[in-house]
């Protein structure tokens, strides 16, 4: 005969689970359960327990929009163990923190079985970034806001000096870094003066020893650019250099800065304040000196440009001066035959008016008492007159005037 009754106990120390009626189904002496009533009766167990912190590492992060929850897997990396971690779609997006398998994180929830599959977890209440993950959030957080200050902007960046008086650098001592970015610059430009700030580039002290040398540096004469180099550490190693009050330092500084923190992936907010980021301390290097091969070859390039140039410049003004002397040569023969033209014209011009070519036509010029006579009315019959001819003359006298 079935008989129903409400399940009493599941750990076997008389616990009542809940008021949720949980039915059983009597086999003689034997209380049997269905899957369906034991789930509900374990779920309805845990709904009494109070909610909790949990840490772990996240991984398996699951997130779809058709989905109502994200699903995720919080593991312990100190030995494994594993909690599958629900959370409604909307707060977890709420939150924008970015999550991605392996950050370590703060689950705020309780826990809940999911009846259906008889599956544990934590159904989330709230999550928060720890360890990396919160400094990572923290520095986002500084990131946006110096970003909105004009500390980032590409506008306020200065260009590099192409052959600086003095470089002044700011490094750890013995450090990788300050050897590589010296051979560089030694190879590439000998004669550069290299002025060494060696000052703390890890640990709590390093941001503030850091500025301090920076400062120191730039307070030394002729400095034209400085250099803060790091090699490549861990997260936390690199921390110093996403400081504020160093990010401040380096966008304030009177010369333009060139960073060259960690590897190419690792960008500290430093970079982003900096004139000039290089990607390792040989980079730097390269970017405040020339090479000074590839500098001669440049100059011989020069040289030989302003050698063609004057050369070409020289054949020019050369062939100008040759018909300038031509000109020369030209203008007083120019100048006498134009002379005699005009002589010739007036010449002609003289003749043409010149009386001998009147009497030359056939006339004849009178004269009485030397003067010329010009009218019949000047002489009277019978006086004597002078005639001239083109070819001689005679003497006659007058018979009568008309």
């Amino acid at each position: 005969m079935l008989a129903t009754q409400r399940l009493g106990s599941i750990t076997g120390r008389g616990t009542s689970l809940s008021r949720v009626k949980v039915e059983a189904i009597d086999y003689g002496d034997r209380r049997v359960y269905s899957v369906g009533a034991f789930n509900r009766g374990v779920a309805s167990w845990l709904s009494r327990l109070p909610t909790i912190w949990v840490e772990g590492e996240v991984t398996e992060l699951r997130r779809q929009a058709r989905w109502a929850s994200v699903f995720f897997t919080l593991k312990d990396p100190a030995d494994g163990a594993c909690l599958g971690v629900s959370m409604p779609r909307g707060q977890f997006d709420g939150l924008r923190l970015d999550l991605a398998d392996g950050d370590r994180v703060h689950v705020y929830g309780r826990p809940e079985l999911y009846e259906a599959k008889g599956e544990f977890r934590l159904r989330a209440l709230s999550l928060e970034r720890f360890g990396i993950g919160e400094h990572l959030a923290a520095l986002e957080r500084l990131k946006q806001k110096l970003a909105a200050e004009g500390l980032f902007a590409p506008e306020r960046k200065r260009g590099l000096p192409f052959l600086p008086r003095r470089i002044g650098l700011v490094t750890g001592n013995e450090a990788a870094a300050k050897r590589d970015v010296l051979t560089t610059i030694t190879a590439r430009f000998p004669a550069a003066n290299v002025l060494v700030g060696e000052t703390y580039v890890q640990g709590p002290r390093a941001a503030g020893a850091v500025i301090e040398t920076l400062g120191a540096l730039c307070r030394e004469p002729e400095i034209d650019v400085i250099v803060v180099a790091r090699g490549g550490g861990s997260f936390e190693d690199l921390l110093p250099f996403s400081d504020e009050r160093l990010v401040r330092a380096i966008a304030a500084c009177p010369v333009p800065v060139v960073t060259a923190v960690g590897h190419e992936q690792d960008t500290p907010l430093c970079d982003l304040a900096a004139d000039a980021r290089a990607s390792t301390p040989s980079m730097a290097a390269r970017l405040v000196v020339p090479d000074l091969t590839d500098l001669l070859q440049r100059l011989d390039r020069a040289r030989g440009g302003l050698e063609r140039g004057t050369r070409r410049t020289l054949d020019r003004e050369r062939r100008g001066l040759e018909r300038t002397h031509e000109r020369l040569e030209r203008a007083p023969r120019l100048l006498l035959e134009r002379g005699r033209a005009r002589l010739e014209h007036a010449a002609g011009r003289l003749r043409a008016l010149s009386p001998h070519a009147t009497l030359e036509r056939g006339y004849a010029i009178v004269r009485s008492e030397g003067a010329i006579v010009r009218s019949s009315a000047t002489v009277e019959p019978g006086r004597h007159v002078d005639v001239e001819l083109a070819e001689g003359g005679f003497g006659a006298r007058v018979e009568e005037t008309r």
